[in-house]
């Protein structure tokens, strides 16, 4: 069981405050959404928790224990991250290398892989859809096919917190359906944040609404997304609806008019 809970967090950098007095918290097995425009502190606010960014004020908690009094190897066993377009370096890993990398906070230096390694990798290479690029070199895949093998490395680490950053970055419609599908079913504690506001209606138990590094409100995606918050948030018209499928909201954006 892993609660993730982040107290008053604030982080800023040149008299200016990217994340600003941030509460948020995520019960065991929750899927929880980061929502706002760009700029407002999302991806800083997710550096926060997952621990590369130290935050200049407040704490973040993991079933009560801080996160930034773990050591790294610690805070890897229980937290497995999925960054906003990562993985565009030039070494020459392949997807498998990248993704058994997963396994290293479970390892002590320089421990070989086992058989039960060598099938985690293998599993989630099938279940994220890309098998059949395990020998590719990393750097030459797509982007969603390194958003996909990325995800794969989360999952190797079979971690209780798992916290991604944009994850359908770059994905045809079908896998950001079966990405945001296979974490939602991971059983795991999720913390994500998407620019899509549909797929955090239907993704998302719960969602948090930052602006300019600050939560506006919160809660379940009918009781967040409105047309009032979409207007003053956003700048946008739209009409929200409750999908007579899905039972989730749905946003459907308005032309700005002449």
């Amino acid at each position: 069981m892993t609660t993730l809970t982040a107290e008053g967090l604030s982080y800023g950098i040149g008299g200016r405050h990217l994340v600003d007095d941030v509460t948020l918290t995520a019960a065991d097995g929750e899927t929880v959404g980061l929502v706002g425009p760009n700029g407002s502190g999302k991806t800083t606010l997710l550096r926060c928790v997952y621990g590369t960014l130290r935050p200049t004020h407040g704490r973040v908690l993991l079933d009560g224990d801080d996160l930034h009094a773990m050591s790294p190897k610690t805070r890897a066993r229980r937290i497995a991250t999925v960054p906003q377009d990562g993985g565009q370096g030039g070494f020459e890993l392949t997807v498998r290398e990248v993704v058994a990398m997963g396994r290293s906070p479970h390892k002590r230096f320089w421990e070989q892989d086992t058989a039960a390694d060598d099938t985690l990798v293998r599993d989630a290479l099938a279940r994220v859809g890309i098998a059949d690029l395990a020998a590719r070199a990393f750097p030459s895949l797509s982007g969603g096919e390194r958003q996909r093998a990325l995800t794969a490395r989360a999952l190797v680490q079979q971690p209780s917190l798992v916290v991604l950053d944009e994850p359908t970055n770059h994905l045809d419609i079908r896998y950001q359906l079966e990405i945001l599908s296979l974490v939602r079913d991971l059983g795991t504690t999720n913390l994500l944040a998407l620019h899509d506001l549909n797929l955090a209606a239907y993704y998302c138990d719960r969602i948090y609404v930052l602006d300019g590094g600050r939560v506006v409100t919160s809660g379940t995606p009918e009781e967040v997304l409105t047309t009032d918050l979409l207007h003053t948030v956003y700048g946008v018209s739209a009409e929200v609806s409750i999908h007579p499928t899905t039972g989730s909201p749905t946003v459907v954006y308005l032309p700005v008019s002449k």
